[in-house]
């Protein structure tokens, strides 16, 4: 009973603004006698996702403005709610600026996930699409280089140049030119090409082909009618770069050379996911962990070593005696080792029986849940543009995406 009692405690908590306003409206708070908002748990199934020993419960989000009408509850979506109880809080930023980690609270998962997938597959950036070798004696074949290259991101702000469709010709506008040239000579050690020795070439491209046939090697000219950094001033002291300058190409021999030119175009990861500027875009909900009784002594520093995230800590209360606390709910990993029998430890149920091992059965100690409108969201840049921007851009494509809907329906 101690534990049922626990829980329903907990539970009554959770009320929401929405039913607070719906309450003052219809001035159903001047009515001692009839309850107001869901019922505790109808309110724990609509904002929380409970995590059982088998299986979550209670994942999918209840988006019928009517589904709680019977007891005086409005559902539906408002656009000045959203606005008063939607926010975004930054949690971290690397040192490098290329990792972020932000909260976004009062959204639904939809929406959440509609932001990772554009960041994954649809902001534009530059990448390389074309490498034309002239000349490779290394041990590692064209095409491996090629596919190397195209894997390398560039600094280059995507909004500066336009798509190159099939039809374009390669200019200032479309295309960035990058050439390297790298040898080893007779009698040195081993060298490491590295993406420091790309170098922009700002006029364009150097190398065209002597003939029409596939297999003749090209040779110097210059294709650009004039300077990338004459149509583009902002250029002009900001040459780009790779992202960054220590990532391995090739590694040459003695007597080996590695000469060729690389053209980066605009594109998007849908295409190639050479063009995706995020190295990964996740989230997942807030973990919610509720102690369901008071875990003391032995039993709260055994469950403190059961939890691998270190979730849990233990406080003094006084006369000598420990008391478990949830410390760090954002850590949990829903490893669920925190709510098994005995913590999680292997224990040999009979010794006639070769130290076979007692099935971990879950106790009702700990429960684990998940909030349904709390998201963790973490993006982690392949250096081509910071991850604030890349959210921005993000966002502004999701609004277009509206924009457009709504302008075809009516």
């Amino acid at each position: 009973m101690a534990t049922k009692e626990g829980e329903d405690k907990e539970v009554k908590r959770i009320v929401t603004e929405e039913d607070k306003t719906y309450a003052k409206n219809f001035n159903i708070m001047d009515l001692p006698d009839i309850p107001t908002g869901l019922p505790p748990h109808l309110q724990l199934q609509r904002t929380r996702v409970l995590c059982q020993n088998d299986a979550p419960i209670h994942t999918a989000s209840v988006g019928y403005s009517g589904a709680y009408s019977s007891v005086g509850v409005d559902n539906s979506v408002k656009l000045e709610n959203f606005s008063e109880n939607f926010r975004v809080n930054v949690i971290h930023l690397s040192e490098d600026g290329m990792e972020l980690e932000f909260d976004m609270i009062g959204i639904d998962a939809a929406i959440a996930n509609a932001f990772r997938r554009i960041l994954l597959a649809e902001l534009p950036t530059m990448a390389f699409e074309r490498v034309f070798i002239a000349n490779n004696t290394s041990i590692v074949q064209d095409e491996v280089i090629a596919q190397r290259m195209g894997l390398v991101p560039i600094a280059a702000d995507p909004k500066l140049f336009e798509f190159l469709s099939e039809n374009d010709q390669p200019n200032e506008k479309n295309t960035i030119v990058f050439k390297l040239h790298a040898k080893c000579a007779k009698g040195e050690g081993r060298k490491k090409v590295l993406t420091n020795q790309l170098i922009w070439l700002p006029n364009g491209s150097e190398l065209v082909k002597e003939s029409g046939d596939s297999n003749s090697k090209p040779k110097t000219y210059t294709s650009f009618s004039h300077s990338q950094s004459d149509s583009f001033p902002e250029l002009a002291n900001n040459p780009i770069t790779p992202s960054y300058p220590d990532i391995l190409i090739a590694k040459l021999g003695p007597g080996h050379e590695i000469e060729l030119e690389a053209h980066a175009v605009k594109g998007i990861g849908k295409t190639h996911a050479k063009w995706s500027p995020v190295a990964t875009a996740w989230y997942r909900m807030l973990p919610e962990v509720i102690l369901l009784r008071e875990v003391e002594d032995e039993d709260a520093e055994r469950l403190v070593k059961a939890c691998p995230q270190k979730v849990f800590d233990i406080e003094d209360i006084g006369n000598g005696r420990k008391r478990a606390t949830v410390a760090r709910p954002r850590d949990c990993t829903l490893c669920r080792q925190c709510v098994r029998e005995n913590y999680g430890e292997e224990m040999n149920k009979e010794e006639e029986k070769e130290q076979k091992q007692e099935q971990k059965e879950w106790i009702e100690n700990v429960a684990l849940r998940r909030v349904k409108n709390h998201f963790i969201f973490k993006i982690e840049s392949t250096g081509s543009l910071p991850p604030d921007i890349l959210f921005t851009e993000a966002v502004k494509i999701l609004e277009d995406k509206c924009q457009r809907v709504i302008a075809n329906l009516s």
